[in-house]
């Protein structure tokens, strides 16, 4: 529960399965203002937590992508309906 009541961990874990494999890059314009230093932060802390796997790939300039591991695809599929939750209050209050 502490990981993912950090600000950003539900929402990376939601683009990158949306997206994934994806990049930094990609990753971080899915989002508004995101610090670069919170966002690598995140991904590091994912990734400890066996949720994100991190290729890193032998190429010049270096590549490295991120996709979800079986337990970080189980999370998003469980964060569905939390997310169309708040989609539909949206926009009942909007």
């Amino acid at each position: 529960m502490d990981l993912l009541s950090r600000k950003y961990v539900i929402e990376v874990v939601c683009v990158v399965g949306a997206l994934g494999p994806v990049r930094y890059g990609e990753i971080e314009s899915a989002f508004g203002e995101v610090s670069t230093s919170t966002l690598s932060t995140r991904l590091d802390e994912l990734t400890d937590a066996g949720l994100l796997m991190r290729e890193r790939y032998a190429e010049i300039p270096p590549r490295v992508e991120y996709d979800l591991t079986d337990e970080g695809t189980e999370l998003c599929e469980l964060l569905k309906p939390l997310l169309r939750w708040v989609e539909n209050r949206d926009d009942t209050e909007g």
